[in-house]
């Protein structure tokens, strides 16, 4: 007897391009007449004014608010309470993957319809019914399965592009780690539908790799289209068609674990995603003599290094962090429940925290050696 799966594939409608806002702010008022509008940061207040100017020349009145913390749950009721209060119908997340996740937790938690617009291509978050909630310290502490994907995703390009590079960097580091984790813990899958994202993932990474370069060369804007899509778009669609386990491996439980460390919250969620990768396929050729994961770790640095990613702790800024530190990060990547048991192999903390420390060994090791050919 096979079980019943339940997926949460897609938003009901999306909506991308050039000026998709133009087009999807005309499918709102079928969705909501009074919706609380999410966002955080200061630099991009001024879009999401024009957002709810927009709005009331349509006769829609929304109440925007912001988040103070990332997606914790004493915004998350603070903004729920906002919401009742002022009788919204509906709740508006324009912003980074955190204030997404916030929107669709919101929006869950009082059946209302939900709309993301991204402003930025540096996670797939706008897509999921999926979020991550933190402590007010910016420490992971759960992710949550939620019933439905948005109602609305609008990715409008023009709004997108006036993100800082470092969020499409870092999102292309977090897309491509579909294919390294989804490939590794569920390489043995006999569901079609695994079966399938899992090569889906494999098209995704193809696609990075040829137009990664490429998406930061002013003059070709197929190849950011293509970049920002695969980022935010399609990312999303593997993890919706593949479920939990085509989702993570060790990358992101990885960096669930090292936001438990305070010096880690100046990177982003893509940054230290992308760390994590190369630490994976560091374990696979620690644990199984792999050397496909060898090749693969030899094929992943250069390109992350053209884009300016980090792929050291140091690179990462926490080139002081203590082994006690380290190991914090680690028991918590591999704490119970942890995604990291998915792998087809056995994983504990103290395996990964052998293999991040013999890293930073060669590391250090290989910049003693060229300093000493420098003197």
């Amino acid at each position: 007897m096979h079980s019943v799966h339940s997926h949460a594939i897609s938003p009901a409608k999306v909506l991308r391009g050039n000026n998709a806002w133009l087009k999807g702010k005309k499918l709102i008022p079928l969705l909501c007449k009074k919706p609380l509008i999410i966002g955080r940061s200061k630099v991009t207040a001024l879009l999401r004014h024009k957002l709810m100017m927009d709005l009331n020349n349509q006769g829609i009145y929304p109440v925007l608010t912001e988040l103070q913390y990332d997606c914790c749950e004493i915004d998350l009721k603070r903004l729920k309470e906002q919401a009742i209060n002022n009788g919204c119908d509906g709740i508006i997340a324009s912003g980074g993957g955190k204030v997404l996740d916030s929107g669709k937790l919101i929006a869950s938690r009082l059946n209302l319809p939900c709309i993301t617009i991204p402003l930025s291509a540096s996670t797939c978050a706008g897509w999921t019914a999926l979020a991550n909630i933190y402590s007010t310290n910016g420490a992971f502490i759960k992710d949550q399965v939620l019933a439905n994907c948005p109602n609305l995703l609008i990715f409008d390009y023009t709004l997108v592009r006036s993100a800082p590079s470092r969020t499409l960097r870092s999102g292309i580091a977090d897309a491509i780690a579909k294919w390294y984790e989804a490939s590794l813990s569920s390489s043995v899958s006999d569901d079609a539908l695994v079966q399938q994202s899992v090569q889906m993932s494999r098209v995704l990474r193809d696609q990075l790799l040829m137009d990664g370069d490429k998406a930061f060369n002013s003059s070709d804007d197929n190849a950011w289209a293509r970049v920002a899509d695969s980022c935010a778009l399609t990312a999303g669609l593997i993890g919706g068609i593949g479920g939990a386990k085509c989702r993570t491996a060790i990358a992101h439980p990885l960096h669930d674990g090292l936001t438990q460390i305070q010096s880690s919250k100046n990177s982003l969620h893509g940054e230290i995603v992308g760390f994590g990768i190369l630490v994976q396929l560091k374990l696979e050729e620690f644990i199984n003599g792999s050397q496909l994961a060898s090749q693969a770790r030899l094929q992943l640095l250069p390109f992350l290094r053209r884009l300016n990613l980090p792929v050291s702790l140091q690179e990462l800024g926490l080139s002081k962090i203590s082994i006690s530190e380290l190991r914090t990060a680690c028991d918590f990547a591999c704490r119970d429940g942890s995604e990291i048991h998915h792998l087809p192999f056995k994983v504990n903390a103290n395996l990964l925290l052998e293999v991040i420390s013999s890293d930073m060994n060669e590391r250090c090791n290989s910049s003693t050696k060229v300093l000493g050919k420098v003197k």
